[in-house]
């Protein structure tokens, strides 16, 4: 059985959302869509490690966010019936946060550390010997006469999850026995999604309606989840509840979600491009400032859809919108731009 030693914080989502998001995620791998390739390969580390009657090796998981990675933390869990514990890396700012936590786990459990790339250095070194050798040094007293008391830990198995897998340090990747990458999911499988999920929201949803939902997602299951509910919202005041292909729509286009999935941020960083900059190049900073909102949200929220989608590229002096920008924004590319990626 799991349980939350601490939870996240995720500012994009309320705590009833969060809860809803928990309430549709998957509890096994059988159950768990998409990603066919590194499911395979978590199935055949879990049951290798349940034939031995050890804990799974560390395992790293990277990729953007809303693919899955805490839903695959929990399954692990789940899977090798064992306690999950969950915290980040911005939370592990000092070694006795990360010394509370290490010596706090049981025989088996699993340790999930989201945005593990943001440990604090003395915490990697922490990290590094506890997912080794199984213990972690305390320091006790001060100054020359300080000494250092080795204290053993079960053992247990670490989960780190990134979104920037490049961030991470060499020596701290390397502890990992398993590392896989999640990708972007597939139309067919966003609908596959979002019909599961409708069953559990006993909502009444229309194959086509799926399809719609799943074409504006965004290839993440996690937007998907939160656009059915709206959807759903949506029905239950305008349509008896009955999520058909007209709703989807009509909630979309309420919710500001345009056709190709890109919403009001995307939106927002290509009119900036487009039409503040002329379509660059712009830098990240300067192009954050005028959107309003965060570098880190830019660069790791609307960018690397804008830029899988052809509405973006990066260069070496920035951010430069293509045709495809333009053309969905209704503009006229200004003359020369294309020299750009020559």
């Amino acid at each position: 059985m799991s349980e939350n030693f601490y939870s996240p914080v995720d500012t994009d989502a309320t705590e009833s959302e969060r809860a809803a998001e928990a309430a549709l995620r998957p509890k096994a791998l059988s159950e768990f869509v998409g990603q066919s390739q590194v499911r395979q390969q978590l199935s055949l580390v879990v049951e290798a490690a349940l034939g031995r009657g050890q804990a799974p090796d560390h395992v790293l998981l990277s990729g953007p966010p809303g693919l899955g990675k805490t839903t695959l933390a929990m399954i692990i869990a789940n899977e090798v019936n064992s306690s999950l514990r969950l915290t980040s890396g911005p939370t592990l700012q000092r070694p006795g946060d990360l010394a509370a936590v290490l010596s706090s786990l049981n025989e088996g459990d699993v340790l999930f550390i989201d945005e593990i790339h943001r440990l604090a250095r003395t915490g990697e070194e922490m990290l590094y010997l506890a997912m080794e050798d199984f213990r972690v040094d305390v320091m006790v007293g001060k100054g020359p006469g300080a000494t250092s008391i080795p204290l053993p830990l079960p053992r247990f198995t670490v989960v780190g999850a990134t979104t920037r897998a490049g961030l991470l340090p060499a020596p701290l990747r390397d502890r990992f026995g398993f590392t896989a990458h999640l990708d972007y999911y597939t139309e067919d499988e966003l609908a596959k999604i979002v019909s599961r999920s409708a069953i559990k929201l006993d909502a009444e949803l229309r194959p086509d309606a799926a399809r719609e939902i799943a074409s504006r997602s965004r290839g993440t299951p996690r937007v998907a989840n939160r656009l059915l509910r709206r959807v759903q919202d949506w029905a239950e005041i305008n349509n008896k509840g009955i999520l058909d292909l007209d709703s989807a729509r009509a909630a979309l286009d309420l919710f500001e979600v345009d056709r190709l999935g890109l919403d009001r941020l995307d939106r927002a960083v290509l009119e900036a491009v487009c039409v503040r900059f002329g379509g660059g190049p712009v830098g990240l900073t300067t192009l954050s400032m005028t959107v309003g909102e965060e570098p880190e949200t830019v660069e790791t929220v609307a960018e690397p859809y804008l830029v899988r989608e052809g509405f973006l590229v990066r260069g070496p002096r920035g951010r430069m919108a293509t045709r495809m920008a333009f053309e969905h924004l209704g503009l006229d590319m200004p003359q020369g731009q294309d020299t750009l990626f020559n």
